[in-house]
């Protein structure tokens, strides 16, 4: 336990905190850098596209850092929410004419329609592990991404009209098609915004935080440290996995909600399996099961491509080789010892004399009380 004044946190109120402190810090800092001129209009149209990311990075790491499972399927979550929010974007544009309002409505949607797809994936796929689960998981993003490809939907009077072939869609003189098969949702109003993109992190926090330091989240920990002991203390496995499951899918697609906003049009080839590496990268470079290290990897590593376009045609090779030496960096085992010194001088000690639990040393404890949960 740490003390603040009169008040004590647990390891998890500390990583909460410093989480949401990093995103306010984030927020002032790029608010007062516009401000000054400091930020070209180039490096601003790449900041909604850093929230979403961060906000894909944070609620996939509920699933592989927290829950344990190895899911490839991610992108295809944030094409059902970005899909999803362009269809609700363009059908209330005449009747909700505040954008946050309608932006707002978008998210919502997109993160039912995401959730609602996870949890039919997850029925089947969730009794599996390891590389299976991966596997599967990667087969259902491409399987949403193709079905999105031959998705054809337009808007008239009488309402929405959805087919699976252009030709089976009859709209009147007045209509418009929304969605056009593999061309995606083209003439959307841009309706996302850096302020949007930041209240969505910090809810996204909020929602995975709280799941953290719950009694679902301390029986998600048992279930990924110990399946069997977890088991024989009653807990359900499916039912604990599919929490995780389906509130990441849920978050994911309220990222792609926010990115597909942030465009004016958007086709189904963005949400790729190399989408869902590079969400997965996000995760691994920040740290499994580190929230807050989750978002600096994903504002980093999307940022950093751009930031090396001088480079020109060596960009790319230039952040291959970034990327390989920090994943040496991180897990090198002396600059580990180093860190993990530092680490150790500057949590309080307890009055026993041990040092005081951080997330890496409170392994046990956690489990102990997932499983008396």
């Amino acid at each position: 336990m740490k003390k603040i004044g009169n008040l004590k946190l647990n390891a998890y109120s500390r990583n909460a905190l410093i989480s949401y402190g990093l995103v306010l810090i984030f927020f002032v800092a790029v608010t007062l850098m516009k401000g000054a001129g400091m930020i070209n209009s180039h490096m601003q149209g790449m900041l909604v596209p850093v929230c979403a990311y961060a906000v894909l990075a944070v609620s996939l790491n509920l699933v592989v850092g927290i829950s344990g499972e190895l899911s490839l399927g991610h992108a295809g979550f944030m094409a059902v929410g970005a899909f999803a929010a362009a269809v609700t974007s363009s059908y209330f544009q005449e009747t909700v004419t505040a954008e946050p309002v309608r932006l707002l409505i978008a998210l919502i949607v997109g993160g039912i329609a995401s959730g609602i797809v996870g949890f039919i994936i997850g029925i089947p796929v969730l009794r599996l592990r390891g590389d299976y689960l991966a596997i599967v998981t990667l087969a259902f993003g491409e399987i949403i991404r193709n079905l999105l490809n031959i998705t054809y939907i337009g808007l008239d009077e009488k309402g929405l009209h959805f087919a699976f072939h252009q030709d089976s869609i009859h709209l009147s003189e007045n209509g418009k098609m929304i969605l056009t098969g593999p061309m995606g949702a083209t003439g959307m109003t841009k309706l996302s915004s850096f302020t949007a993109g930041i209240l969505l992190v910090l809810f996204t926090l909020f929602v995975v935080q709280n799941i953290i330091n719950s009694k679902q989240g301390r029986a998600i920990m048992a279930i990924r440290d110990n399946r069997i002991a977890a088991e024989a203390t009653g807990l359900s496995v499916m039912k604990y996995k599919m929490t995780a499951f389906v509130t990441s899918a849920a978050l994911a697609g309220m990222g792609g909600a926010l990115f597909a906003l942030n465009y004016s049009g958007i086709a189904p080839s963005k949400f790729t399996l190399n989408t869902s590496v590079f969400i997965l990268v996000y995760v691994v470079l920040g740290g499994m099961g580190n929230i807050w290290g989750s978002m600096i990897a994903a504002a980093v590593l999307t940022i950093l491509p751009e930031a090396l376009r001088a480079f020109a045609d060596y960009r790319m090779l230039t952040y291959a080789i970034v990327l390989i030496l920090v994943m040496l960096a991180t897990n090198n085992p002396t600059i580990k010892s180093y860190t993990n010194v530092w680490a150790k001088k500057l949590r309080p000690k307890k009055k026993g004399g041990g040092d005081g639990a951080g997330m890496e040393g409170s392994g046990e404890q956690v489990e102990g009380g997932a499983l008396n949960a």
